[in-house]
Parts: C-alpha cells; structure tokens; sequence
C-alpha cells in the first residue's frame, strides 16, 4: 500500500477533491444499512401479523428515496474520485514527456522507443487507476466493511457477528501474499509489453527496408515470439487474478454456513428473531463487496505500484547537458572558436576528436569533409551541446557555450541532420516548426532559397500538401529541402547543413548553394558533405581523418596539396563526366 504514501504529493494537492468523495462514500455506507434493517422489520411485523398496507407502503416508499439518495451520491463520489484520476493521469503525462524533452542523446541511447512510449501510456494508466478505482475500492470496502459490521453488532447480534466473522484476517492474509506475487507478476509483464511495443514502432518506422529486402517472413516470425513471450508474462497475471476471487468466495461461504447454523440455532433458542435473522443475511450480502474489494484492491494497488517505481526511475535519469543559471537569454551572434583538445564518447574508450581547432569569423563558410566515421559529425554534436564532457573550449561570441542557456543558444543555430525527419503535417506546417509564428511569405522564402518553391507549386494543395509519416509521399531530394527551409525560417546566425545535399541532383545543389551565399550574407554556414562539390567555395575547409584535422585550406589549396581531398575530387569528378558521358 505504500504506493499512496508515493502519491502523498497529488492526494494533498487534490484534498479537497478527495474528503468530499470520502464523505460521500461514507455517507452511501450509512444509507446501505436502512435497507436490509426496514426489510427485517417487514419480515418481523409479517411473523407477529401486525403488518398494515400503510405500514408496508410507507417502508417501500421509504427504500425507493433511499435508492434515489444512492443515485445522486453515487454521481458525486464518481465525479470527485475519477475526476482526480483523470488529473493525475494528464498532470503525469505532461511531467514525463516534458523529461523526455530535457534529456540528452545519451538517454535515449539507453532507452527504446518502444519502452519509452509505454511508460507513457500503459504504466500512466496502471497508476491513473490507483487513485480512482483503487481509492474508491479501498473507501468504499473499509467504510462499508465497518459500518455493516456496526450494523450487525448493535442492530443484530454481537455474538453472532463474533463468531460468524471469524474467516475474514485469514482472507485478508491470503490476499496481502497474492498481492505480493501480483507485483512480481505484473512487473515482468509491463516490461515483456515495453519490448513488443518497441518492436512494433522499429518495424513501422523500417516497413520500407523490410519489405525492400524481403524480410516479411522472419520479421513476423520475431514479432510473434515477442508476442508469445509477452502472452506468457500476462498468463502468469491471469493464473493470480483469479485466486482473488476464489478465495473471497471461499471465506464469504464459510461466513454463510456459520451464519446458518449459529444464527438459526439462536432462532431455535428464541435469542433471535427471524427479521433480525434475515437482516443479518443482507448484511452480509453487503459485507460481500468489501471481502471482493480486497482482492481488487490489492491487484490495483500492485499494478500502479510496480508502474509508479517504473515511471518514478526515468524521472530520476538525469541529463550530462547542464544549463547555465547565469544567462541573460540573448541570442548570441558573432565569431566561433572551437578548440576541442580530446573527446570519448560516453562510455567508449575510443577517442572520438583530437586537437581539432578552428576559428570561423562571422559571415564565413566553412566546408568539413573527410571519409565516413572520420569525426565530422563529431565535430557538429559538439556543438550542438548534445554532449558538454570534453577537453577543451568552444567560444561563440566571445563566451564559453556552456555559460548560455540551450533556449538562448540553440535558438542561434539552424541545423539540417542526415536524417530528415518530418512530421505529419502539410509542407507549411513542417517548414513553420521552428517558428509557428512565421508568415506565409517567410514560409515560401525559405522553401525559395531551398530551392523546393517549384516543386511544391505543382502539387494539387500546394503548402497545405500532407507529407505523410516521416515524408513518405516526398522524395528523398525534395525531404532534405524541405528540411533546409524548416532551418532557415528562423534566419539563424549559424546554419550547419549535415551532409543535407546528398540526395539532390548537381543542379539543384548549386542553386541552394547560390541561394544561400547571397540570401545569408553576413551570416555563418558550416557545411558537412560527402560530395566535395558541396564546399568548394567554402572559405575554408577542413579535412578529418580518424578524429584529426589531416589537411585544411580552401579548394585551390587543398588540389595543389594532392592529398586525400586531390584524389576525392578527382575520383568524383571522373564519375560525374562519366555519368553525362553515359546520359
């Protein structure tokens, strides 16, 4: 039951909420006693002969009010207890995502997807069902338990409740063990449930890859054991569940048998009357719910225990990237100086950047290139903060980066990643992503200087074209473009392009390239490429070689060099006249 201690801070905050739908249910307990205690003494009144037709009607009379009583109570306890449910379960929604959105590369490194995304929704769900169901069933099982059992001590029979209530600490041990194993149970299963629902999402986002490679077969075939393993872990849940009630049946039979021969005995003796007697039976009737309720209670409770621990152990993850307090949260704007002596990615022994310095005046390009796995996107994350743990200094605007907070800085940078990820919205929508604020006209600038303002022109809804998940209904060519506009809408002080113009045709990499050295004069462009063309009228360009600058300078000094980017340039070449020779 400790999950409520852990839930002290909401049921606090929620108090108000929560002694009104206490009071109600406590209220419903007292109304639950008339009943059974005006058919006792209909029962009573019938055996002795004394009962009128007024009498009678007025006792019925009285049962129906009591039931309407019962209806407009039962609406208040729902609205004030599930209602706090519902906040719980949207203010915890809101807690988690927002963490997500704080937490840095290496996070998400260590958690899936998949697990991610169902400690967001089935274990949110597991606790939302604590504070409302479970609330409801542990009040409304202890008040009804306690005012029946007044009820049949001091309207019925102290001895007899004494002796016909013996069962009842055995179910409530039987119960607290088949709590402890549901725990365990329901732990494995919602970790079982985390990994199916990763494997999922991975094989949604490759649907493309899978069916390209022919691996249909065999991916059902992995999805299907996950879905096994997961069904195993829920049967286990399904084996205990059922015990709950099993054992609640068996101690609420024993509680009939002693009633019926202990109670008919006292008739027998003349100690009890037979209305008294059959009020008895309706009281535990009544008593039944609460003997359930325990173990309902005890698999809620479990349930959001185990998801409460889970949820509570990735809030406590905490981000390496650590914002400074002292910033006065203006967009910096100026020269760039980066100066990184070693760099290890976490927890890799292998060093990632070596004595890589470079200082890049405002309004210049610069040009990073090298062969795959040199460093260069190495270089990028740096900067981008994604991480802060190296030796060594990047300086932006004459001040350390670390000493600006990620709002105020970030805000400066407009990056283009490899992978050009979109969401399913319309194209003016994505482009806006970064500014929702942005007008139309700024809108189709930026596609402009993309160079993606013709394409978008011949589709049927223009802007308001859906792009699909992920851009599916885009080519490759017209996703990076897209992207390039969704960077330049907020008209940064450093666009960096990461190898954002592989996938568009030479002429169209001219024209951005055009595009972007007339429409960003006096602004500072760092551009990651596989193709050399990309940075050939870069004011300089730096080669990187296993974590090293290996050769730097601008394209005329690099060919007079004859090093790897000589013999780059002519092999891409020789290919590129090759393919027009083909053509």
């Amino acid at each position: 039951m400790n999950i409520f201690s852990k839930l002290s801070w909401f049921i606090k905050a929620e108090w108000k909420r929560y002694l009104i739908g206490i009071a109600d249910l406590l209220f419903l307990a007292i109304i639950h006693m008339l009943p059974p205690y005006i058919i006792g003494l209909i029962v009573d009144e019938l055996n002795k002969h004394t009962l009128t037709w007024n009498k009678l009607l007025f006792q019925v009379f009285l049962i129906l009010v009591l039931t309407l009583v019962d209806y407009g109570m039962r609406f208040i306890w729902r609205y004030a207890l599930f209602g706090g449910a519902a906040k719980l379960e949207q203010t915890l929604r809101r807690r988690l995502f927002q963490h997500y959105l704080q937490m840095d590369e290496k996070f998400f490194q260590k958690y899936r997807v998949g697990d991610l995304m169902a400690h967001a929704t089935n274990d949110i769900n597991a606790v939302q069902q604590v504070v409302g169901s479970g609330v409801l069933s542990l009040v409304d099982a202890v008040v009804t338990g306690l005012t029946t059992i007044f009820a049949m001590v001091f309207i019925v029979s102290p001895k007899l409740t004494a002796m016909t209530l013996i069962p009842m600490p055995f179910l409530a041990v039987t119960a607290f063990l088949l709590g402890q194993w549901m725990h365990k149970a329901f732990d494995r299963y919602q970790a079982s449930f985390s990994r199916l629902d990763d494997k999922a999402q991975e094989s949604m986002s490759g649907i493309k890859v899978i069916k390209a490679l022919g691996q249909e077969k065999e991916d059902y075939e992995d999805f299907a054991q996950m879905t096994q393993s997961s069904y195993r872990a829920a049967r286990k849940i399904f084996y205990i569940d059922p015990l709950f009630d099993l054992s609640s049946q068996l101690f609420i039979g024993m509680t009939y048998v002693l009633t019926i021969f202990i109670g008919g005995g006292m008739v027998a003796a003349g100690t009890l009357t037979v209305g008294k007697l059959v009020s008895y039976f309706s009281y535990i009737l009544n008593l039944t719910w609460p003997m359930f309720a325990i173990g309902q209670i005890f698999n809620i409770v479990e349930r959001g225990n185990a998801s409460y621990d889970r949820i509570n152990f990735l809030m406590h993850e905490k981000s390496s990237i650590i914002e400074s307090i002292h910033d006065d949260h203006q967009i910096p704007s100026g020269d760039l100086n980066y100066h990184i002596e070693e760099f290890k990615y976490p927890d890799d022994s292998k060093t990632a950047l070596t004595n890589v310095n470079f200082d890049l005046k405002k309004g210049q390009i610069l040009g990073i290139v090298g062969p795959v796995g040199a460093g260069k996107s190495s270089i990028i994350k740096l900067l981008l903060r994604t991480f802060d743990d190296y030796n060594g200094e990047i300086v932006y605007s004459g001040k350390n980066i670390k000493d600006y907070s990620l709002d105020s800085y970030l805000k400066a940078i407009g990056y283009v990643p490899q992978d050009n990820f979109l969401f399913t919205s319309s194209i003016a929508e994505n482009i806006k992503f970064a500014r929702f604020e942005a007008s139309m006209d700024e809108v189709k600038k930026a596609a402009h200087i993309a160079d993606i303002d013709k394409d978008i022109s011949e589709f049927p809804e223009q802007y308001d074209t859906k792009v699909g998940q992920r851009g599916v209904s885009l080519s490759g060519g017209q996703q990076q473009r897209i992207a390039i506009a969704r960077a330049l809408i907020t008209d940064p002080d450093i666009l960096i392009l990461d190898d954002a113009l592989s996938a568009v045709d030479a002429l169209t990499e001219k024209n951005i390239l055009h595009n972007l050295k007339y429409e960003r004069s006096g602004k500072t462009t760092i551009i990651l490429a596989q193709r050399l063309s990309s940075v050939m009228n870069a004011n300089e360009i730096i080669v990187m070689s296993n974590g090293k600058i290996s050769e730097r300078g601008n394209h005329d000094e690099l060919l007079a060099a004859k090093g790897w980017y000589y013999d780059t340039w002519n092999k891409q070449e020789s290919d590129r006249m090759g393919g027009l020779t083909d053509g």
